[in-house]
């Protein structure tokens, strides 16, 4: 696949996450749970201005600040290096999307708009949950991926 190929998935899915975002804001009022599947799956519109899944909250301006580091190494790295690993690449625009729409959130409002509610998770978005599919995606990659003959090499004999 072509490099432009995951940036156009990496735009794609940050168009995703800003309509949602968008009809959320203008539709949902914060803190009033919407129940989509009785009180399993809901709709709760709420401002996180801590980390991913409301972690470490009232961390805006660090998260800003690393949102916008990632975001810009993320481009770079997909512009720039040469990998080899379809796995890998798609790991890193499925990243790069959620980091940028989370970060475009912090400029715009301060906050990032989390609204996706599952029993027993934290209250999340399509952004996050590009950053959590892009980095299994990058782990499962780098732990069975790759096409080299491994056997051959002492390091990783027992």
């Amino acid at each position: 696949m072509a490099r432009t190929s995951y940036f156009s998935l990496a735009i794609v899915l940050l168009i995703l996450d800003r309509l949602t975002k968008w009809w959320v804001f203008s539709t949902l009022d914060p803190n009033v749970p919407n129940n989509l599947i009785g009180n399993a799956i809901r709709l709760t519109r709420v401002h996180n201005d801590g980390g991913a899944f409301g972690l470490f909250p009232g961390g805006g301006v660090v998260f800003l600040v690393v949102s916008g580091i990632v975001s810009l190494m993320l481009f770079l790295i997909l512009l720039t290096l040469h990998i080899d690993s379809r796995l890998i690449k798609t790991g890193m625009a499925f990243v790069l999307a959620g980091a940028i729409g989370n970060l475009i959130d912090r400029i715009q409002w301060g906050y990032v708009l989390d609204f996706f509610e599952i029993r027993g998770f934290p209250i999340f978005n399509v952004a996050d949950s590009c950053i959590t599919v892009g980095a299994v995606f990058i782990i499962l990659a780098i732990l069975f991926g790759g096409d080299r003959n491994r056997s051959a090499r002492k390091a990783d004999r027992v």
